[in-house]
């Protein structure tokens, strides 16, 4: 993105200072908020899928992720469209992703991992609970700060599916098919909660094994090893796993979307000692 027409563009709000992280969909910047004298971080989306999507859809999207309060779903502060660009700004949170910490340490200690999944499946509940479905839990969107998970962009600028399958071909990938439920990669444009329960179930796999459950080198393959293979057991993978939490994977994992867990709520309990 041109970071001078940017800074230009919101200058009378936001002072961006640098670049915190980019993705297929959006930059993310560290800013001074220059009414309230606070660093935030402002989401930019990028500019072909911000004519794909239209103010609109934007703004009925902000609209709905601005009804979330919980203490592990990252607040949102402001939004707004100028000089054509859409933009979200959330609070700037001290620490790191998820991802930063499965990099760096690789799969996390049994109880810790848990207890992540149900912080995280928590704060999904609470948006299923308002009709709102993630669709892209991944680790990039955990942040732990203070000892605790913090979910960032609940449902924001998700473009349909057919939208979305324009992107992929232009080179632009949305969502992320290591994390995403079998019914959500087929194009199913009205998943439920227990497709979030699904990318819960793999992030908290990688959690304890240091991998995603299915892996391939093309999305169809990713596809094809979801529906044509159960997941590996954890305790393939790593001894200690407590039966209990592996067969609440098992579920978790489940490519019938009906088999799965009814609700996070479920998952959570299952996941609790």
């Amino acid at each position: 993105m041109p970071l001078d027409d940017l800074r230009q563009a919101l200058a009378e709000r936001y002072r961006l200072e640098r670049e915190l992280g980019a993705g297929g969909m959006a930059t993310v910047y560290l800013a001074d908020d220059l009414k309230h004298h606070r660093k935030v971080a402002v989401k930019v989306l990028w500019p072909d899928l911000a004519r794909m999507l239209g103010p609109e859809r934007f703004l009925r999207e902000i609209r709905l992720a601005a009804q979330l309060t919980h203490p592990h779903i990252l607040a949102l502060l402001d939004s707004g469209e100028s000089a054509g660009w859409f933009y979200y700004v959330m609070p700037f949170v001290e620490g790191e992703s998820l991802r930063q910490r499965l990099a760096r340490e690789g799969p996390l200690p049994v109880a810790e991992a848990v207890q992540i999944a149900i912080e995280v499946a928590d704060a999904l509940n609470h948006a299923h609970q308002k009709g709102i479905v993630h669709r892209d839990v991944k680790p990039e969107n955990v942040l732990l700060s203070g000892g605790h998970a913090v979910v960032v962009d609940f449902g924001i600028a998700r473009p349909p599916v057919a939208e979305a399958t324009k992107l992929t071909e232009t080179g632009l990938l949305v969502g992320t098919p290591q994390y995403m439920s079998p019914e959500q990669m087929l194009g199913d444009a009205e998943v439920d909660g227990r497709s979030d329960l699904y990318s819960l179930g793999c992030l908290l796999y990688e959690m304890l094994t240091g991998s995603p459950p299915f892996t391939g080198p093309t999305l169809q393959a990713v596809i094809a090893r979801q529906l044509g293979t159960p997941p590996p057991r954890v305790s393939a993978f790593r001894a200690g796993i407590p039966a209990s939490i592996e067969e609440a994977l098992v579920q978790a994992l489940a490519p019938n979307v009906e088999d799965r867990h009814p609700s996070m709520a479920g998952f959570a309990a299952a996941l609790r000692p």
